[in-house]
C-alpha cells in the first residue's frame, strides 16, 4: 500500500458526469471494488440537463480516496471530480422524521423543530412528521432530542455539497 498508517476519515467527492444510463453504477462500482463503503451518495442534473454531479461521502485514508479518483478519472463518462477539503464546501442534507406525537408532547416537538428551523411537513392524530434541511451535526442533535418521543420512521436523501465562495475553479 502506501507504506504508512494513515487515519481513516470522511471525504466529499463531487463528480461531475455525462447523464447517461449505467454511469452511477459505474462509479459506485469503483468505491465498492476498492471495499469502500459509500456513507452518502446523491445524484440529481445540474444546470446543463445532460451533465449529472454525483456527491459521494466515504470513509478511508487520503491515498485510497486519491486512487480511487484517479480511476474514476478514467471512465468515459466522468467529466471533473473535485474530492473537497472540509472547509471548502457548504453540505446539505434533507431528512424526514416521523415521530410518535400524541396531543400531551405535540407542542413540544413543534417546539423543538422551530428552534431547529426544521417544517412540520405533515400532522396525523398520532404522528409528526418533521422536514429539516441542515448539516450532519445538527441533524444528528434534533435527532438525539427527537427520539425521546419514539422516532417511527427516518428517510434521508444523503448529502449534496457546492463549493464556497467564488473559487476560480468551479465545478458546474
Amino acid at each position: 500500500m502506501n507504506g504508512g498508517a494513515q487515519m481513516e476519515q470522511k471525504h466529499t467527492l463531487s463528480v461531475l458526469v455525462e447523464n447517461h444510463a449505467g454511469v452511477l453504477s459505474r462509479v459506485a462500482g469503483l468505491f465498492s471494488r476498492r471495499g469502500f463503503n459509500i456513507d452518502s451518495l446523491a445524484v440529481g442534473e445540474t444546470s446543463n440537463p445532460g451533465i449529472s454531479r454525483i456527491t459521494i461521502v466515504v470513509n478511508g485514508d487520503d491515498y485510497i480516496v486519491d486512487q480511487v479518483s484517479k480511476q474514476l478519472n478514467k471512465l468515459v463518462d466522468v467529466i471533473k471530480i473535485k474530492i473537497f477539503k472540509p472547509t471548502e464546501f457548504v453540505g446539505r442534507e434533507l431528512v424526514l422524521i416521523k415521530i410518535n406525537a400524541p396531543a400531551k408532547t405535540r407542542a413540544e416537538v413543534m417546539q423543538l423543530a422551530n428552534i431547529f428551523r426544521a417544517n412540520i411537513v405533515d400532522v396525523s392524530t398520532e404522528t409528526l412528521t418533521v422536514e429539516i434541511s441542515a448539516d450532519q451535526e445538527k441533524i444528528r442533535a434534533l435527532t438525539a432530542l427527537l427520539d425521546q418521543f419514539g422516532i417511527l420512521e427516518v428517510v434521508r436523501t444523503g448529502m449534496i455539497a457546492i463549493e464556497r465562495g467564488s473559487a476560480k475553479d468551479h465545478i458546474l
